[in-house]
């Protein structure tokens, strides 16, 4: 290209060493040139200033390291710039550098900062973040977020009306504290800005890894959301959560950063916790609570205070009660019951679950002699055995000395075994039990794929679906599929199909018409005996 035409260039285009030294510069009609006309074998660093020529040197080693395309952005005199680095060989690369348009004044809330501190629109936020993450990767200096989640706001649209809860958040939000280099303390504070990701969800993007000062300014702005909103002769008060993860220490992705942030900020809303959240200490938090569920968990095995919680299973054509189907239950002496979903997993990671099960299996007797003589003859209790019980060695040993203490006749059990467990063993490990008079159930049909081979040689007497297929087939063609197919599987080896989640009548008749014969749900309505008596001391083996 000629020289002329290079120059008539609206984007300045410079040739530099990878030292930083310039080579050759044209262009930069709407850029402008460095003020010194004779820059060719000048450094970068006297042409322009000290964080542009930083970034132009490092997005050059970076294209020449690479040997590809670059692309950055820049301040400089308050302008936003992009710069373009293209290697040109292992020495040198051109770059080419080219103003970026100002954000729209309605677009973002403007201080007296020369860069804007909020950006209101989710999506320019969000894509700003981005930006801002990269260019902090690269420059290897430091960011935060911090995610405020802000209670109150859902209460008045709730109570009052959508648009009272979006001005009362737009006020809360424009009075927020401008926070100078220096703040009122005398103490510097990290440039930031802000955004809103939803209706009563902030998120705050911090340039600085320093705890005590993303601390100061995030209380900062959580302490002035507090105060109250005046709106006409009315007052709302709005309660913020603030949780914070830092780039680098926590994630170097922006996407899993605002999970970790906002995960935080779950984390002291749960709390009420005032001050802010970081998501490291959010990990400690969980890893000392699962600490000490582990060790209640252990007591409650060993004091007995593990115990089932039963649902009747019915006759679908008739409604006649056949089974008390029991699932574990923890009575906290102290939080209430407990769900299994918070502590199945820990049990599990630390060696607890085949002890639970076991426990849970002496549970069982206990309310099969409190309650069964009221039941009718051929009414069953079904207890579902963990895996790691299901996989353990002694598992059959431990229901046969459990069939032998004589509390609950070998007749009148049901075992309902995972379909990933069940597979897991040879078919013929559980004709001991079925020679017994035991009843097999595989449950969780549709979770995974059992072997048809496994289904047909083991003694089995019924297939449960999976309740999570149940409730959607109606609406979800491919739930109906497995549905029909385990049902259709059921039938062909002549075992009883079963579902849960059975809650309508309407959902009852559509099994039927699929084939199905048995099912648990709220359509029944079967309330279990509560215990008259306290739980028996377990005594669990090693």
């Amino acid at each position: 290209m000629s020289e002329p035409l290079l120059e008539a260039l609206p984007d300045l285009v410079v040739l530099v060493q990878r030292d930083g030294t310039v080579m050759a510069c044209g262009g930069g009609g709407e850029v402008g040139r460095p003020q010194d006309e004779e820059v060719v074998g000048k450094p970068l660093e006297s042409l322009w200033p000290a964080t542009a020529a930083r970034v132009l040197k490092q997005l050059i080693r970076k294209a020449i390291s690479t040997r590809s395309a670059v692309q950055g952005r820049f301040e400089a005199e308050g302008r936003p710039f992009e710069a373009r680095v293209t290697a040109q060989s292992p020495q040198r690369a051109l770059c080419v550098i080219r103003p970026l348009p100002v954000a729209p004044q309605e677009d973002s809330l403007e201080f007296s900062d020369e860069r804007p501190r909020a950006q209101l629109d989710r999506r320019g936020f969000l894509k700003r973040f981005r930006e801002s993450v990269s260019a902090a990767a690269l420059r290897e200096q430091q960011l935060a977020i911090a995610v405020i989640h802000v209670d109150g706001l859902v209460d008045i649209g709730q109570a009052i009306a959508g648009e009272i809860a979006e001005r009362v958040m737009s006020l809360a939000i424009m009075r927020l504290p401008r926070l100078d280099a220096a703040g009122t303390d005398g103490e510097a504070r990290p440039w930031w800005y802000l955004g809103q990701l939803s209706e009563s969800l902030l998120a705050v993007v911090l340039e600085s890894a320093e705890r005590e000062a993303i601390e100061g300014c995030v209380a900062g702005l959580c302490a002035s959301l507090r105060q109250p909103v005046d709106l006409g002769s009315t007052q709302f008060h709005l309660t913020p959560f603030a949780g914070v993860a830092i780039l680098g220490q926590d994630s170097s992705s922006p996407r899993t950063l605002l999970d970790q942030a906002r995960a935080a900020a779950t984390e002291a809303r749960r709390a009420g916790a005032t001050l802010p959240r970081f998501f490291t200490d959010t990990l400690r938090l969980r890893a000392l609570a699962r600490l000490d569920v582990t060790r209640e968990l252990r007591d409650a095995i060993a004091n007995g205070d593990i115990g089932l919680r039963y649902a009747g299973r019915h006759d679908l054509r008739t409604g006649a009660l056949v089974t008390w189907a029991g699932y574990l239950r923890w009575q906290h002496p102290l939080r209430g019951e407990i769900r299994p979903v918070e502590f199945l997993k820990v049990a599990e990671a630390t060696g607890l679950a085949t002890a639970l099960s076991r426990a849970a299996l002496a549970s069982l007797r206990h309310d099969f002699a409190a309650h069964a003589a009221r039941w009718d003859a051929d009414v069953r209790v079904s207890f579902g055995p963990l895996r790691h019980h299901v996989l353990h060695k002694d598992f059959i040993e431990d229901i046969v000395h459990f069939l032998a203490s004589g509390a609950v006749p070998a007749e009148r059990l049901e075992l309902r075994i995972a379909e990933k467990a069940f597979i897991a063993r040879p078919p013929n490990d559980f004709d001991p039990l079925a020679s017994l008079g035991v009843r097999l159930v595989i449950d969780e049909v549709g979770r995974g794929m059992a072997s048809l081979d496994w289904l047909a040689r083991g003694p089995i007497w019924g297939l449960q679906l999976d309740r999570a297929w149940v409730t959607a087939f109606r609406q979800d063609a491919a739930a109906l599929k497995v549905c029909s197919a385990g049902i259709a599987v059921a039938k062909a080896l002549r075992l009883t199909p079963i579902a849960t989640g059975v809650d309508d009548q309407a959902l009852c008749d559509a099994l039927l018409a699929l084939g199905c014969r048995q099912g648990t749900g709220d359509l029944f309505r079967s309330v279990f005996p509560q215990p008259t008596v306290e739980p028996l001391a377990v005594a669990t083996p090693a």
